[in-house]
């Protein structure tokens, strides 16, 4: 299904897209926190994204989303009910409503009060400290653009794709925007994986990392591609030397401060 959207995309104009690169490593190997540091804190909140900054993390990955008045904000579902104490859709709530929200924790004891954060509060505080990694939910490329500029940050992020109209939009938008997709379900060798990429021309690769062989990640880079796949679960720590044996240079995670302790004590960061 994948394949098809972006199939569908690049029929309605990516074919001036270019290849780029994510903004300049700080590591040898990316560590991405999966909506912030959320083992400790809720996801998605401005304290879990200090606590990935803290543990010297090099992307937190955020969700992007619009309210009803157009201001953007940072929540993974398309609604408010999972984490907080509000009910309705991101989309048809305002700014105001969103922001007199509490964020739920899953620690029974925590006392501290955790608001879902504006995209402008998100880039205050990363800004020069670690890098962003957009999952481009529900919002308008120009806008967000825009911000970033405001912020001097739009080297500083990388945008995760889901949709064949958001690839097209920021291709128009910032044609030197680093665009990342999942590959497809489909790709089995180097043939299929470059024929896939000649066609979408991606600039980063995700996906499970368990979908990829140690061939196919060595096709990527011989492409000149980036792979950085999800790895996050409960129990991912047991499939770290795994992941490293496929030659991985980056994994999005759910244990951030875990996985940059593992790579420093083997030596890799």
């Amino acid at each position: 299904m994948k394949y098809l959207f972006f199939l569908l995309c690049l029929a309605i104009g990516t074919a001036e897209a270019q290849v780029n690169k994510p903004p300049v490593p700080r590591h040898a190997f990316t560590v991405i926190a999966h909506r912030g540091d959320h083992v400790i804190y809720p996801e998605n909140t401005l304290a879990a994204y200090n606590e990935a900054i803290k543990n010297g993390v090099d992307y937190v990955e955020i969700d992007l989303r619009t309210t009803k008045d157009g201001q953007l904000v940072s929540m993974h579902d398309a609604t408010v009910d999972r984490m907080t104490d509000g009910k309705g859709k991101v989309s048809d709530l305002t700014l105001a409503e969103i922001e007199a929200l509490h964020v739920k924790s899953k620690d029974s004891t925590d006392k501290a009060i955790y608001r879902v954060p504006t995209f402008e509060e998100i880039l205050t505080l990363c800004k020069g400290k670690i890098y962003i990694y957009i999952d481009y939910k529900q919002a308008d490329a120009a806008q967000t653009y825009s911000v970033l500029k405001a912020y001097g940050m739009e080297n500083q992020v990388l945008v995760y794709i889901n949709y064949p109209k958001q690839f097209v939009d920021w291709r128009k938008i910032d044609p030197a925007m680093p665009l990342m997709v999942s590959m497809p379900g489909n790709i089995k060798d180097e043939a299929t994986l470059k024929a896939f990429v000649d066609k979408v021309k991606p600039d980063i690769l995700d996906g499970g990392w368990d979908e990829y062989t140690a061939q196919l990640v060595a096709a990527a880079k011989s492409l000149n591609l980036v792979v950085w796949p999800d790895i996050q679960s409960r129990t991912e720590a047991a499939d770290w030397n795994a992941a490293l044996a496929k030659g991985f240079n980056g994994l999005q995670t759910d244990h951030p401060a875990a996985l940059v302790r593992f790579l420093t004590e083997k030596g890799i960061r």
